[in-house]
């Protein structure tokens, strides 16, 4: 598989250096991309780079993935107009077993392979760096004026937020020592990132240039965006992340089903190992009968199982189907007490003493008296005449009592009342 060309036609190429195809075409090459590991879990805004690497070692290529321990102590102004909060090594180190975790879901960093993926940390080497080294044996081979001419560093010299400070200066001669490291124990002579990331990768190839005169090549992907110009991979609530203590794996699979038709063609370009033709047949049969949202379930498909689980996400279609569908008791009641949580999650709540459901309670009161999904008794009663109440997913009349045996989890009950207003009972 031709490894640019795979890109190209993924919509995942935005610039390249000249030359940099014929080396892949040439030899198994080494290539990295960098992760700042500022929190313990990446979000979907890194997917895209990950699935550059990804798709790299399926082309027989060799991904190293780049944890920057040093870099994320210092923040990259690239797309910023604020300084970032720095983390202590105490941080970082715990960030970086979190994010490897994740990162094996899509690299085989095990393989005996020759383009086995490797991880490493930039703090390895920083770290055994003096500040006088540095700037004696490194930054004395980039002008000043080289450093300002990079549209980074120039935004925020001209206005654009709080100014750079010299720590953020820096960032750029740092991440070019990186790749100079990279070239010279890794043998990798090819850095990857976001379009925003042209500027610093440059400066790689050109420190390696004048220091070593080496030949080093970078290319870059896009930065994705929803098709209606908003932000890829925020919701109201922030970022979409891998880690399930943070999205929910329902959450993370709707994210993905609701996708509009537009951004689901190129989503599934990116995110996916999906082949050319099998993505074409796909998008044959979602026009045909695009309410049958053919694309949106593959992603969403393919993305929950690879992320999270087979199990997570066979539970997230049950729990869709509950929510959306035609879900029954018996779907309700296989749900696990987070998953049931995020699936109703921002519905109404009511808490109530479980010592009621010793008390022969009727659900007209429970309805009305001990919660108040009903105003008063006889609207209760109105709506449950006309066949309009439901208990746990089963339509429920006047003369029904509730009972421990209708405790979801042990402490819940779910009241659904028409056809769309939900409410949960919490017995605490």
């Amino acid at each position: 598989m031709n490894f640019v060309e795979e890109l190209r036609w993924r919509g995942m190429l935005h610039d390249i250096m000249p030359g940099t195809e014929e080396l892949f075409n040439k030899e198994v090459c080494s290539v990295y991309l960098g992760i700042d590991p500022t929190a313990d879990s990446l979000h979907i805004g890194h997917l895209v780079g990950i699935m550059m690497l990804s798709h790299l070692q399926r082309c027989g290529h060799k991904p190293i993935a780049l944890l920057g321990g040093a870099t994320g102590m210092i923040g990259d102004p690239s797309g910023k107009s604020q300084e970032r909060n720095l983390l202590d090594e105490e941080t970082l180190r715990h960030n970086q077993a979190c994010i490897k975790k994740q990162l094996s879901k899509f690299l085989d960093f095990d393989s005996q392979e020759p383009n086995a993926a490797v991880l490493v940390n930039n703090y390895d080497w920083m770290s055994k760096f003096s500040f006088l080294e540095f700037i004696r044996d490194i930054g004395k081979h980039l002008t000043v004026n080289y450093m300002m001419a990079k549209d980074s560093v120039k935004k925020r010299f001209n206005g654009e937020g709080d100014g750079m400070s010299f720590t953020e200066f820096s960032y750029q001669l740092v991440q070019g020592y990186d790749f100079l490291h990279l070239y010279q124990t890794q043998n990798c002579k090819v850095q990857m990132g976001g379009s925003d990331q042209w500027g610093n990768i440059t400066t790689g190839t050109e420190l390696i240039r004048r220091m070593i005169n080496g030949e080093a090549y970078a290319l870059t992907c896009p930065l994705i965006t929803k098709a209606d110009g908003g932000k890829f991979g925020k919701t109201e609530k922030g970022n979409v992340w891998l880690d399930p203590a943070r999205t929910s794996p329902y959450a993370f699979y709707q994210f993905w089903l609701n996708c509009s038709d537009d951004d689901s063609k190129r989503y599934i370009r990116i995110f996916t190992h999906f082949t050319k033709e099998e993505i074409e047949e796909m998008e044959r049969q979602h026009d045909a009968e695009p309410h049958l949202r053919i694309l949106q379930k593959a992603l969403a498909k393919d993305l929950t199982v690879r992320v999270h689980s087979q199990e997570d996400y066979d539970a997230a279609v049950n729990a869709s189907e509950i929510l959306f569908g035609k879900g029954t008791a018996e779907n309700l009641s296989a749900l696990s007490e987070e998953m049931f949580l995020s699936v109703f999650e921002g519905v109404p709540q009511f808490e109530v003493p479980t010592t009621i459901l010793d008390e022969n309670c009727g659900v007209v009161d429970f309805l009305a008296k001990h919660t108040q999904v009903f105003n008063s008794n006889g609207e209760a009663r109105r709506m449950l005449k006309d066949n309009g109440v439901a208990i746990n997913k089963t339509k429920v009349k006047e003369d029904k009592t509730v009972t421990r045996d209708d405790l979801l989890n042990g402490k819940y009950v779910l009241v659904q009342k028409g056809k769309k207003n939900y409410y949960i009972v919490k017995f605490v």
